[in-house]
């Protein structure tokens, strides 16, 4: 009697895997469980390279999203500076502060693209003068951008 069976999953299950896995399982828990509630499919050559085909394209769009996170920190690596205007008070020192919110307004009036403002690290900023900021577009790319505070 065989020790285990590989069966593809069709749907995701929690400690076992993700929808289009390939995984192996008791026979008993294949037949009894999976396999009547069609939570999974025996491997065959066709479901294998259907398997592969799957994984192949999310690569692929894994890829282009990575391509386009790193043509956005190009693009806003080029523009150099961006200009946030705020209302100054004495000795230079502006009402409130720079949050990742004016950075995000920014970027997006300069660019037309728009940045989650989540991802954006922005130092504490109180006086008038020039700062960096930096951009999580992926979980492989990061922009820094000039920020310059000037009076309104």
């Amino acid at each position: 009697m065989a020790k285990r069976i590989q069966v593809v999953l069709q749907e995701d299950i929690r400690k076992l895997g993700q929808s289009g896995d390939l995984v192996e399982v008791a026979p008993g828990y294949a037949r009894n469980y999976l396999l009547p509630r069609g939570i999974a499919v025996r491997t065959t050559p066709g479901v294998l390279k259907q398997v592969e085909r799957r994984r192949e394209a999310e690569r692929q769009r894994l890829l282009a999203i990575k391509a386009e996170a790193e043509s956005m920190k190009t693009a806003l690596e080029t523009i150099g500076m961006f200009v946030i205007k705020k209302p100054v008070g004495e000795n230079e020192a502006i009402f409130g502060t720079v949050t990742a919110a004016d950075v995000a307004e920014v970027i997006q009036a300069n660019t037309n693209k728009e940045v989650d403002r989540r991802e954006i690290t922005v130092p504490d900023i109180n006086k008038l003068g020039e700062y960096k900021a930096t951009l999580k577009l992926h979980a492989e790319v990061t922009a820094t951008v000039n920020l310059r505070v000037s009076a309104e």
